[in-house]
């Protein structure tokens, strides 16, 4: 008994298809800009932003002293953006975000101003009370079933109030100087004279090395499993502009006064819950809830365990952004918060963040932040007026949440 084992050559491509000549690799370019147009798209749109700012105020927008400033002024949104994205991710919405701002920094100014508490302690127990603030609203839209926008509707009010109880409908402050350089201090400076930073320049160097092997590494991870990944032309040029990027505000805010403390608390926030979301098993539930509920209940996850503990957290991260508002001013004030719980919301979106959940990033968030931030800063440095100011970022996030349905329906999703 005779067994053909005559094996059949594969047949050849055909000429230009996957061929490494030119017509192919701006193929295998354009293709992997359509497949990862959700993470691509908002990071372009910010570099052109930045370009045609730069342009039109005359370079004014990257002096390093308005770049600090821009890092401050925008400092407690892209924390609030970082929490309200897992929230939006889960398939939630929390409209409460900017009174509990406004009730911790209240808090924390009854605490060391009239109370004289030390503040380190004041902190502690400031992030504690954000986290009772979360864990109540979200124990109501876990265990009890309330919708969420119903509860955190009620909480923003209920904390609005709460804020001008506080403070009897006055500002107070200052406070103690440890306190406000979470809001406005600047690294020390170390080493010899060298007209930069020291300090920053390293941590400059740090982060560089840091995001080439983080993102080398997940290339190779994906390749070890047989996923997607992009080109390597195209990966190779999001390296080169991320490193550039880096290298950029490094030297701007090391000609300046060095990197300021809260950029180093933003860094550890982005890479803590970056990791978390990619790599843990609570950021691929958060995503299974979001995304397909029934199904993730199917598969074992908690879903309400994980509702809880998403809103928990963004009740420390909406006390953090309280603490820094009111170390930025120098005072609590009961307007605090006015209209933060939309701006982060914006940056989710604008970032990429799904109506629907189950999408988003966080390093998306900040993106969408930074996008507001730049609008915000360029058109200030342009005299323009608030109420087109709010025309603009209006039309954004429309631009934005519009390019999700377009691209929904497009994939056929």
């Amino acid at each position: 008994m005779s067994t053909d084992v005559t094996a059949k050559s594969p047949a050849a491509a055909p000429p230009g298809k996957d061929g490494p000549g030119g017509g192919g690799l701006l193929r295998l370019v354009l293709g992997g800009l359509r497949r990862n147009m959700r993470q691509y798209g908002m990071l372009i749109a910010l570099g052109l932003i930045v370009v045609l700012f730069q342009i039109w105020t005359g370079g004014d927008l990257l002096l390093p002293r308005n770049v600090s400033n821009l890092v401050l002024q925008n400092s407690y949104i892209l924390i609030l953006a970082i929490g309200m994205m897992l929230v939006i991710i889960a398939g939630h919405i929390d409209l409460s975000v900017g009174s509990i701002t406004a009730f911790v920094g209240a808090f924390a100014a009854v605490l060391t101003v009239q109370h004289h508490v030390a503040w380190p302690l004041a902190l502690v127990l400031c992030l504690l009370v954000g986290a009772v603030a979360g864990a109540v609203q979200g124990f109501l839209i876990a265990y009890f079933g309330i919708p969420s926008f119903i509860v955190t509707l009620a909480g923003m009010l209920l904390f609005r109030g709460l804020t001008e109880i506080l403070l009897k409908g006055q500002t107070l402050g200052p406070f103690p100087n440890g306190l406000q350089k979470i809001g406005n201090g600047f690294l020390p400076e170390v080493g010899p004279n060298t007209n930069y930073h020291n300090l920053t320049l390293l941590l400059g160097i740090v982060l560089v090395a840091a995001v080439v092997w983080q993102e080398v590494r997940d290339r190779r991870r994906q390749q070890e499993f047989s996923l997607d990944v992009v080109p390597r032309n195209l990966f190779l040029l999001k390296l080169v502009a991320l490193v550039a990027a880096i290298v950029a505000l490094t030297m701007l805010l090391a000609s300046y006064d060095g990197a300021p403390i809260i950029l180093i608390v933003l860094g550890v926030l982005v890479g803590g819950y970056g990791y978390v979301m990619r790599n843990s098993v609570f950021g691929r539930h958060i995503y299974a809830i979001g995304g397909n509920l029934p199904a993730a209940k199917l598969s074992g996850v908690k879903d309400k365990r994980i509702t809880f503990q998403v809103f928990l957290n963004m009740g420390v991260l909406a006390a953090l952004a309280g603490l820094v508002v009111a170390a930025r001013l120098n005072a609590a004030s009961p307007k605090a918060g006015d209209g933060f719980e939309l701006e982060a919301i914006a940056s989710s979106f604008i970032g990429g963040a799904s109506m629907s959940g189950g999408v988003g990033t966080v390093l998306g968030a900040i993106i969408g932040g930074l996008v507001l931030g730049v609008l915000n800063n360029g058109m200030n440095l342009l005299s323009v007026g608030t109420d087109w100011q709010q025309v603009i970022k209006g039309l954004a996030l429309l631009a934005a949440v519009g390019f999700d349905v377009w691209n929904k329906r497009k994939s056929g999703s």
